[in-house]
């Protein structure tokens, strides 16, 4: 019987991914994997044989440390989409070829909704084709976007950062006694998990954001600077924080109305979108005469492991080793979802679920956490929101900068 196992990284990094991997590893090992393999590039160096030894690159304690504290993808990533197996089957028939020359006996993929989709088609083929190779999702995602589990690793390290930042955003706003808007554009294509994550800024010693626009709620533009205006008014700061994937009512994105220009990955998503607070910075100042600033988190908020939340570094390597411990029990074709168990004290425990159910779905925010002029969150956000960033984890420093682990 095959004992050997394989895991791939997939998808946009996070502060958080490479601590998953460290649960794979660490659990695969200790449930009696001979060899750990890991896919350089994801699916798509796999296809290339590009695959490497983990049980000779993690072989000590410290490697494994700062491996968990080490950001953004250590196996490298990739954005490849593989084909319906009824369409093409080449990369099947290369892949599971692969799988018998290395004794595979279980595969996991760690990334997002399109990692997703590359499990639930694998799983699949493996079926039909009679295969004993077991499939396991391990989710990964700022976007917190994925369906059947209460969040998604990634998210609470991403909306920490932006808290964070907000905070120091808010504080800089208000050195000068000028009236001002400032707007922050945060990451979120389609679902406003990390926009609402500003309200996490709010607290004793700050209000947080005055306005947060979300994907789940069309901009309309008259009742927008109506607010901002009235806003404008009795606050010398105002700030906004605005998801990059603001829409208006016809489908169309605020970036869309600065530039046009972005283009479609290989799942037919938009690769770029940018632009959204130069959009609204600029409107504000040419219709309310107001001065005005655009302020873009871009990627800076996916991989920040400084501001790295320790209850999502804790989580994220819980599933990886319940992902291992899925495989060896027999299971295959799953994800390993977070179910919250209780809100005070907050405690998350792991769970199998169907991949199939997870693949290509999307979980916005739910329209009655946001307030009804869709321009703020409520406290059920919040409440929500807030056990995610708590707690912190130290980089380890080496003469004055975070000491990270590379291939």
């Amino acid at each position: 019987m095959a004992r050997n196992v394989i895991i791939g990284q997939s998808g946009g990094p996070t502060a958080v991914i490479n601590s998953s991997l460290a649960g794979v590893y660490k659990a695969a090992c200790s449930l009696g994997a001979d060899k750990v393999y890991g896919m350089k590039y994801g699916i798509e160096g796999l296809l290339k044989e590009e695959l490497v030894e983990l049980n000779v690159l993690l072989d000590d304690r410290l490697s494994i440390e700062l491996l968990k504290r080490t950001p953004s993808s250590y196996l490298g990533s990739c954005r490849y989409k593989l084909p319906e197996p009824e369409a093409d089957s080449t990369p099947y028939v290369k892949l599971f070829t692969l799988f018998d020359k290395y004794d595979i006996c279980a595969v996991f993929y760690i990334g997002g909704n399109d990692s997703m989709d590359t499990i639930a088609k694998l799983s699949r083929y493996g079926a039909q084709a009679g295969s004993a190779v077991r499939f396991i999702g391990v989710p990964k995602t700022i976007d917190n976007d994925l369906c059947l589990t209460d969040h998604t690793p990634g998210y609470g390290s991403a909306a920490k950062y932006i808290a964070t930042i907000l905070k120091e955003v808010i504080r800089d706003s208000s050195v000068y006694d000028i009236r001002s808007v400032t707007v922050a554009e945060i990451m979120g294509r389609h679902a406003g998990w990390l926009a609402g994550a500003a309200c996490l800024a709010g607290g004793d010693d700050s209000d947080g954001p005055d306005l947060i626009l979300l994907p789940e709620v069309p901009f309309d533009q008259d009742k927008f600077l109506a607010r901002v205006d009235e806003l404008q008014r009795v606050k010398s700061n105002v700030i906004i924080a605005a998801s990059e994937g603001v829409k208006t009512a016809d489908g169309t994105y605020l970036c869309d109305l600065v530039s046009t220009a972005g283009q479609l990955d290989a799942f037919g998503h938009k690769a770029i979108l940018s632009g959204t607070s130069r959009y609204l910075s600029d409107l504000i100042h040419d219709k309310l005469n107001c001065k005005s600033r655009a302020i873009e988190f871009s990627t800076l908020q996916r991989c920040a492991s400084h501001l790295a939340s320790r209850t999502d570094v804790n989580e994220a390597y819980a599933v990886g080793g319940a992902a291992a411990a899925a495989a060896f029990a027999g299971e295959t074709g799953k994800m390993i979802a977070l179910k919250r168990v209780s809100e005070y004290p907050y405690q998350c425990i792991t769970e199998a679920v169907d991949v199939q159910q997870v693949a290509n779905l999307e979980k916005k925010v739910p329209l009655d956490w946001i307030t009804p002029d869709g321009m703020q969150v409520t406290a059920a956000f919040e409440e929500y929101a807030r056990p995610l960033i708590l707690d912190e984890v130290t980089p380890v420093y080496v003469n004055g900068t975070p000491r990270h682990i590379c291939l």
